[in-house]
């Protein structure tokens, strides 16, 4: 049996881990470690230096373990990983300590004890590293297709971006026609554009491109399988259809609060939403686009903010809110310069430089705008029609009384209804405001923790047009990688079942959250004790579907199901080597 030699490398991250950890002093007990051959300090582990003095050691030393010692596995596990295997060594014959995140930043004002944790996470490492065994990783074929669920803006590019390509795309669209809610919209900001002509080309290409398959009106009923092999079935006028894909996209979009019972929204006829008025103002007007329906032209009117966001109920910032108060306030200052045009605000959220410049050249144009306290709102007064608004004017410390013609209510992007039914369907999670959760907000801004699953556009969060297209080219962009490369490779740490051990209950099935578990006919036709006939059932595991969260190996009540790189042995050998200090 080959004798195990392991390797340990200390990254001081600058400041980061040196600062605190005394490094000398952790490489020198690393030396002294049972199986220990070779153990050396880098100023930075992730380097080019530090990953060629890795490659050079595993050579040299003739290491068949590696420990690297250093920051988040997140970001640098896979660099260390790819050494390994540049410098012929299996990459599952690698373990990674994370002196950072677990140690140095979180005992800064304790050197000396941050320093003893370092040691004692080393020697759990090498305790585990002695055990770990060569894997080897799993190839599933991709089907060039790909599901996208939305047709508005962010759907169709999406869709397009990949059809482009040469894949094949379904689009399927609850609604009877494209484009989503922008066909409502009148112009866009910060560019004054007309939304018209820019979805319009957008509805026009996607109708007419031959990779495009349109399902709509039409509804995503079951999608079962895993990435490079989804089965979906979908819900038309004329029944139901199958097909199968590689990837899926997520682009449903949001929708807008109705604010009925606020303001006087439902009870006075002037009193609209934003979307209403932008209604309005689309050419050609019905009938003006600044008055009530009855003919008189709007002299006086007043948008509020942040109705029905930023309470409890709903405690975020619906982030487009203030650029299109912004937008169509000067709207209607350029439709009739003597109008008197007031946005009512907490705080005007105008990031960016060019959202900045827009509200000065809303300033510019003469609108006005007055801060209002959440403990003080506004009240909307009149007798069958509002009349005036009523508001505390927090800087000036004083009361205003606003006569109006209109009243414009800036209501928040909220989750589209169906959002909790297509997060089981797909099982990716909805965040707590029930828009889609994505695996990282700065790793992994497009994608689920499920693989093959990616979201964009107001689905995952408000957003404007720029930043819902911009999303839609980067999932696009993700999910034509497996189907570009026609495969992809399961990582090997996902879970297996021990046959001999394995009684068949079914545990681990209901326990798995990615469905990657389910029972067969053991090999070999083994036969229950006391029922003849009857071959016994054990647990499958698909590692492809699998991403080895764990959970069935915590649940198995017989012990046999167990983790590729964390097996009970390997787990208990940690926990026995730390507890024996």
């Amino acid at each position: 049996m080959e004798q195990t030699r392991i390797g340990v490398f200390v990254c001081h991250c600058g400041s980061n881990i040196g600062g605190v950890v005394d490094v000398p002093a952790v490489v020198e007990y690393a030396r002294a470690l049972p199986n220990v051959v070779y153990a050396e300090r880098n100023l930075y582990s992730c380097s080019e230096a530090g990953l060629s003095s890795l490659k050079q050691g595993i050579r040299a030393q003739r290491l068949n373990r590696v420990i690297v010692a250093a920051c988040t596995p997140r970001t640098h596990e896979p660099l260390f990983k790819n050494a390994c295997e540049e410098a012929g060594l299996n990459r599952y014959l690698f373990e990674f300590v994370n002196i950072r995140e677990h140690c140095s930043w979180i005992h800064r004002k304790d050197k000396e004890q941050a320093t003893e944790k370092a040691k004692r996470l080393i020697r759990m490492g090498v305790a585990k590293a002695s055990l770990l065994e060569p894997q080897e990783e799993t190839e599933s074929n991709v089907i060039p297709a790909v599901l996208v669920i939305g047709g508005g803006i962010a759907g169709m590019t999406a869709a397009l971006n990949l059809a482009r390509q040469g894949f094949r795309a379904h689009l399927v669209e609850k609604q009877a026609r494209l484009g989503g809610w922008l066909p409502h919209i009148n112009r866009l900001c910060p560019t004054d554009e007309e939304a018209a002509r820019l979805i319009d080309s957008v509805i026009r290409e996607a109708q007419a491109h031959e990779r495009i398959i349109l399902h709509m009106p039409a509804t995503v009923q079951e999608v079962s399988g895993y990435i490079g092999n989804f089965h979906v079935t979908v819900a038309e006028k004329e029944g139901k259809c199958t097909f199968d894909v590689g990837t899926i996209i997520v682009a449903t979009g949001a929708e807008v609060l109705q604010p009925l019972g606020l303001y006087g929204y439902g009870r006075f006829p002037n009193v609209i939403t934003q979307l209403e008025l932008e209604e309005r103002l689309r050419p050609p007007p019905s009938p003006s686009p600044v008055n009530d329906g009855g003919g008189k032209r709007w002299e006086s009117t007043v948008f509020i903010n942040c109705v029905g966001a930023r309470i409890p109920e709903r405690p975020y910032c619906s982030r487009v809110c203030c650029m299109t108060s912004l937008k169509n306030a000067i709207r209607l200052k350029k439709q009739n310069p003597a109008a008197q045009v007031y946005v009512l605000h907490r705080d005007l959220m105008t990031y960016g430089v060019e959202f900045e410049r827009y509200y000065r050249r809303a300033m510019e144009a003469g609108v006005r705008f007055l801060r209002y306290d959440i403990e003080r709102p506004p009240q909307v007064v009149g007798n069958g029609r509002a009349e005036a608004v009523v508001v505390w004017d927090t800087l000036r410390g004083q009361e205003r009384r606003l006569p109006v013609d209109a009243v414009v209510l800036n209501a928040p992007l909220i989750p589209a209804s169906d959002n909790a039914t297509l997060s089981r369907l797909l099982k990716v999670p909805l965040a707590e405001s029930g828009f889609f959760l994505e695996a990282h907000v700065k790793l992994r801004p497009v994608e689920f923790a499920t693989d093959g699953v990616y979201v964009c556009g107001t689905a995952r969060w408000p957003a404007d047009v720029s930043e819902s297209i911009a999303q839609a080219y980067a999932a696009s962009a993700k999910a034509a990688i497996p189907m570009r490369a026609g495969a992809v490779t399961a990582e090997a740490i996902t879970a297996f079942s021990v046959p001999e051990r394995c009684m068949g209950c079914g545990t681990c099935v209901v326990t798995c959250p990615y469905q990657a578990i389910e029972l067969r006919i053991a090999n070999g036709g083994h036969v229950l004790s006391g029922t003849e006939g009857l071959q016994k059932q054990v647990a499958w595991v698909n590692v492809v579907q699998c991403k080895g969260c764990g959970s069935c190996v915590a649940a198995c009540p017989s012990k046999a199901m167990q983790q590729r790189g964390f097996t009970d042995q390997q787990v208990l050998e940690m926990i026995s080597v730390i507890s024996g200090l």
